[in-house]
């Protein structure tokens, strides 16, 4: 396939070296070039989110090819007025162009629009799930979430193990146990420690333990951690009625 990309940022350049090891004839320009696309079957917008408008309103306007974009966050109305659009949205983090090639084979995909891009997903080894416009803000929250919530989280960890005299990397394995356990079993099964258990009194001794700063984040989660747990029990009372 022929494959323009606009955009050299990291994700313009993850996609650049991971097309071409699947032996795609890629050509990567800057946001302001004006690129050929005599014979091209797809442009891939890898500009910044408020940018993808008004590059794609620039380019010319032709059913030979399709114009897509990798932003999460974005529908397929802001590459009007192309009549083949689509979007390819990876769920995976795209560091360096080295890191992010290696992570974009294989990765999950969240695809809307031509089907073209479905084909260029499945040269990468991948997994597309269609999500359409009308949930694309619940899409990308979730995804937020995942990503960045999830380094958000840390942080709290990193800052409570200080408090206790360790490092964020003494704790890290049990962190990874977690994620495997969630991986294998799901989260209801995965849960363990005292919201598991109903175990408040221990909650409420950590509460008093830990940094005030802490507290509120602390709550949030077990009270979380707590509902997950009812749930999980409601359902394996229902399943044993």
């Amino acid at each position: 396939m022929r494959v323009t990309l606009i955009g050299a940022g990291r994700a313009g350049t993850s996609f650049a070296r991971a097309l071409t090891s699947r032996g795609h004839r890629v050509s990567l320009v800057h946001h302001d070039a004006t690129p050929s696309l005599v014979g091209v079957d797809l442009v891939i917008l890898t500009v910044p989110d408020d940018a993808l408008a008004a590059v794609a309103a620039a380019l010319p306007v032709s059913r030979s090819r399709v114009v897509a974009h990798v932003a999460g966050s974005r529908t397929l109305e802001v590459l009007a007025p192309h009549p083949r659009r689509a979007s390819l949205h990876p769920l995976a983090a795209l560091p360096s162009a080295e890191v992010g090639a290696e992570r974009l084979i294989g990765a999950t995909y969240a695809v809307a629009g031509d089907p073209l891009v479905e084909d260029l997903v499945a040269s990468l080894d991948g997994r597309a799930r269609h999500v359409p416009d009308s949930v694309r803000t619940v899409y990308h929250a979730t995804a937020a979430v995942a990503a960045n919530h999830v380094v958000a989280l840390l942080g709290h960890v990193e800052r409570l193990a200080e408090a206790a005299g360790l490092a964020l990397e003494d704790v890290l394995p049990l962190v990874h146990q977690a994620v495997e356990d969630v991986a294998r079993r799901g989260p209801a099964s995965a849960l363990t420690g005292p919201a598991s258990r109903g175990d408040v009194a221990t909650i409420d001794a950590h509460l008093a333990a830990i940094p005030p700063g802490e507290r509120p984040t602390y709550v949030a989660l077990a009270r979380e951690a707590l509902d997950l747990a009812e749930r999980r029990d409601r359902t394996a009372a229902s399943w044993s009625a």
